[in-house]
């Protein structure tokens, strides 16, 4: 059940730092907005659209902000725009494989962001199929420890369908079945444990483990991507070694 996801560690650790920036604000409107346009706009009878606003909450974004973007996209308030899911692939540097999720109202726009970031950075842009076949999609559930074993995760979350169960330092990470998602956090919740997001994410099938110096470019290309308004989420196969963790993390 158990194993260690050191590019995770770095991911989460990243995605923290990100939030309590703000610069994630924008983003995280847009995946309620578009939650409430795909399934209607009662949270309840709307996982997606529960998780989207939980995660919002939980990176402080104001609650008047989180509700315009709800009524928006369930069509109870104008000004909605016609955003679009689109995947991107691509290998980074040492061949890394990098999937790269765009929701957008211009595609051209989000084509050419995510092709200038990937050229700049030592990346190149792959055919479509050529490096998602190495990602599988799966539900994560993200928790801070306070205080939890894994044992007492694991004994919340195993009969809901839980496949792994990841120790990040100061946080765990519960892999499962897309399907299997609301069951998961639902789990967590009826055991009285607080999670900090629960969403579809692509978990990599096969890692390339990287050097300081690699995982330094990949990282500067990740923060590159991230940096479009029209990029939602980037996964990559990167593996990094505990040691270059630790010096990545005195950088």
């Amino acid at each position: 059940m158990s194993g260690h996801s050191k590019w995770a560690t770095t991911k989460h650790k990243k995605a923290v730092i990100d939030a309590r920036r703000g610069k994630n604000f924008a983003k995280l409107i847009k995946n309620v907005e578009v939650a409430a346009r795909v399934g209607g706009g009662d949270p309840a009878g709307n996982p997606t659209l529960y998780d989207a606003i939980q995660k919002a909450k939980k990176s402080s974004v104001p609650n008047d902000n989180i509700e315009r973007a709800r009524k928006r996209g369930a069509g109870e308030e104008a000004g909605g725009a016609d955003y679009q899911n689109i995947t991107y692939e691509g290998y980074g540097p040492n061949g890394v494989a990098v999937l790269i999720e765009c929701l957008t109202d211009n595609r051209n726009r989000a084509a050419g962001e995510v092709r200038v970031a990937m050229t700049r950075n030592g990346g190149n842009m792959a055919d479509p199929g050529s490096v998602a076949y190495l990602f599988s999609r799966k539900g994560l559930v993200t928790l801070e420890k306070n205080g939890l074993t894994e044992d007492d995760v694991l004994t919340a979350v195993l009969e809901a369908g839980a496949e792994e169960i990841n120790d990040l330092d100061d946080s765990f990470e519960i892999i499962c079945e897309p399907t299997d998602l609301v069951a998961v956090r639902t789990a967590l919740q009826d055991a009285g444990i607080d999670y900090e997001s629960a969403e579809a994410s692509f978990q990599p099938s096969v890692s390339v483990p990287v050097d300081l110096e690699g995982a330094r470019k990949v990282l500067k290309l990740v923060d590159a991507l991230e940096d479009s308004d029209d990029v939602q989420d980037v996964f990559t196969n990167m593996d990094i070694p505990d040691d270059v963790a630790a010096k990545l993390d005195e950088e």
